[in-house]
């Protein structure tokens, strides 16, 4: 358990609910694999006789999962229909069981009650359950770089600065993709000069340029992908993670937009489990950025998305990732410093301490 559970349900799902409205369904921009550190990338084989533990992962069907596909398939199996698979009968030394969560309210609980010892959440829920619980969670390695992207049939559209004078439809208002546009909007001068307009749900904001192809909006991977394939008019010619290299990447700062999160205790006890799962981690992200065909059948069979040729399509798109260590840190610092900056509730009302980053 957690040193301090009183992160409720409804603070839950505020926490991670709202921060997903640009990921937690289906979210993924290009992919960098980055290397894990020393620790992580050792020999998962002699980690794994150092210890006798099942490691419990739990994430959402999202961009987060799609990076674990090919981990799971060659440990315990893919789970389907919300229920965690089982560690592979006589197993011996590490093991791993998954669950993989259609709703945001539904991972952070078992992190609080200790029924998950790894979980991907957004990077902004991950610092308010740090908060929260008085440090009782670390980030272990960063998952998911930016997957926003302008979407709009507007050829007059080509870069980020050309929409100025336009209405913006947006899904995510009060959460990480509202703070994110408006600080992008403001390092390009044009903020006083765009209206953004909130839908519920990325599927309002998909349906609004499906009906009127000069409309824009803000769509994350798969959804952007769908679209385009629906309404071959459309084009998706800015990704706002390249417009975030471009403002703030001098900094060392990412559009960082899931992270994977570990318990506290459990990093203090199993040690030799975290390094094995960074190690598989890694592996599986470049397994599935490497090659989209042999994945995609795979995201479809997790319940991530559910046409395998839009996965194979999104995949490339998806910046997946396993960053640890030195280069996660300011990736993830300055992300949280800007969502800070911008309303510091959004990060849990502080920005975490150092032990919040592990192995940097």
């Amino acid at each position: 358990m957690l040193k301090n559970t009183n992160l409720t349900r409804r603070q839950a799902l505020a926490a991670l609910g709202s921060v997903t409205a640009g990921l937690a369904l289906s979210a993924c921009g290009t992919s960098q694999t980055q290397p894990a550190d020393a620790a992580a990338t050792s020999d998962s084989s002699s980690t794994a006789a150092s210890e006798d533990v099942t490691v419990r992962v739990a994430s959402l069907k999202g961009p987060t999962a799609i990076g674990l596909v090919s981990m799971m398939d060659t440990t315990s199996g893919i789970p389907t229909e919300d229920a965690p698979a089982e560690p592979a009968e006589g197993s011996t030394g590490i093991a791993y069981s998954y669950t993989i969560s259609g709703a945001p309210d539904q991972v952070l609980p078992l992190v609080i009650q200790g029924k998950a010892d790894i979980a991907l959440v957004p990077s902004n829920a991950a610092s308010v359950l740090y908060n929260k619980t008085n440090g009782g969670v670390r980030v272990i390695d960063v998952n998911t770089l930016g997957v926003l992207s302008v979407v709009t049939g507007d050829a007059s559209v080509e870069q980020f600065e050309d929409l100025a004078g336009h209405t913006v439809y947006l899904s995510g208002q009060g959460a990480s993709p509202e703070y994110t546009l408006n600080y992008l909007l403001d390092q390009a001068g044009i903020r006083d000069r765009v209206t953004i307009e909130f839908k519920s749900e990325h599927g309002e904001c998909a349906a609004a340029i499906q009906a009127d192809p000069t409309a824009i909006a803000i769509l994350p991977e798969p959804f952007t992908t769908a679209t385009l394939a629906k309404v071959p008019s459309l084009s998706a010619p800015v990704r706002l993670s390249d417009v975030w290299d471009r403002y703030a990447g001098a900094s060392g700062s990412q559009f960082v937009m899931g992270v994977t999160i570990a318990r506290s205790e459990f990093v203090d006890e199993h040690p030799a489990a975290i390094a094995d799962f960074l190690s598989r981690h890694a592996e599986s992200v470049a397994t599935v950025n490497g090659d989209p065909a042999a994945a995609a059948p795979l995201v479809m069979k997790a319940g991530i998305v559910a046409n395998e040729a839009i996965a194979e399509k999104a995949i490339p798109k998806c910046n997946i990732v396993c960053t640890t260590g030195e280069d996660m840190r300011p990736a993830l610092s300055g992300y949280l410093q800007v969502l800070y900056d911008a309303d510091a509730s959004s990060v849990g009302g502080a920005l975490p301490g150092d032990d919040f980053y592990y192995g940097a």
